[in-house]
């Protein structure tokens, strides 16, 4: 089995894992690690993750790392979260003993892969990376409002003015779409989900539409350019009148998961509407009963 580890560099936690997780794997399994984590095993590879061809990474940091290690490589990712928030995380690294069972769990092949669905984008005819998130368009002028153009499946259906749209995968229905009062939808779902960030019009909705359709944005002030937005990693400059195309994207993301909710996982970092605390005796006694 050959395992990559990518940490976040700018975090010492992240980068002490990396080692604890080099030091217990051991030469069960062969290392490489990421060119970021030059400080992590000297004695090791470390290699561009776009030229590892690993069967499994493990991540490192917090959902910016994972959206980085997805962005640049195709194996299936085992997010371990250092960070604050980690919704897409498997193992939360302040819980020692959780993060020595997920490695010694991964070595003994005892896991599952999640699928997730991915966006695709073009600006014109230029084809994007793919998305894990969100695709944003956002006014390009700061403090300003845009005035954009929407369309399903080549059909105008109206325009709003606002500071700019977000189109999420049901992933990224708990990042930026969540913060603009956009719904959660469950992962195991495919869908869009176009969320409006500061909307003029307070009637403004957020819409949960088909994947199949193919959403087309566009900022219809010339005077006015827009940008977008991929996954917050990269920027591209959307000059009038381009066209942004968005829709569901033929790849897949891959997760690794030990068998935890994705509901269980918003619980616990107080994202759902009914997050007041409560122990998990009390909620155990409070479950309903079987269904006849």
């Amino acid at each position: 089995m050959k395992i990559a580890i990518a940490a976040n560099p700018h975090k010492p936690a992240a980068l002490e894992l990396a080692r604890h997780a080099v030091a217990q794997i051991g030469s069960r399994a062969e290392i490489v690690l990421s060119e970021e984590t030059l400080n992590v095993a000297p004695e090791l590879p470390h290699e561009p993750l776009e030229s590892l061809r690993p069967d499994v990474v493990i991540a490192i940091g917090g959902d910016g790392t994972f959206l980085h290690a997805i962005h640049r490589c195709d194996a299936p990712l085992l997010p371990i979260n250092a960070g604050t928030v980690g919704v897409l995380a498997e193992v939360e690294a302040q819980r020692p003993a959780e993060f020595v069972a997920a490695l010694e769990r991964l070595l003994a092949g005892r896991y599952y892969l999640e699928e997730r669905m991915k966006l695709g984008a073009q600006v014109g005819p230029r084809p994007l990376p793919d998305a894990v998130n969100e695709y944003v368009l956002h006014a390009a002028h700061v403090g300003k409002m845009g005035l954009f153009e929407l369309a399903f499946d080549d059909h105008v259906v109206g325009r709003v003015q606002a500071d700019g749209i977000i189109i999420a995968s049901p992933t990224g229905s708990t990042g930026y779409s969540l913060s603009s009062l956009g719904p959660i939808v469950d992962p195991g779902i495919d869908a869009l989900v176009l969320t409006t960030i500061a909307p003029f019009r307070v009637e403004a909705r957020a819409l949960v539409v088909d994947p199949l359709r193919t959403v087309r944005l566009r900022s219809v002030e010339r005077e006015r350019p827009s940008v977008l937005i991929c996954d917050g990693q990269e920027e591209v400059p959307v000059p009038p009148p381009s066209y942004v195309t968005v829709y569901r994207a033929p790849r897949r993301a891959t997760l690794v998961r030990f068998g935890s909710r994705f509901f269980q996982r918003l619980r616990g970092k107080r994202i759902l509407p009914w997050s007041e605390e409560f122990s998990e005796e009390g909620a155990r006694g409070a479950d309903l009963p079987p269904a006849p």
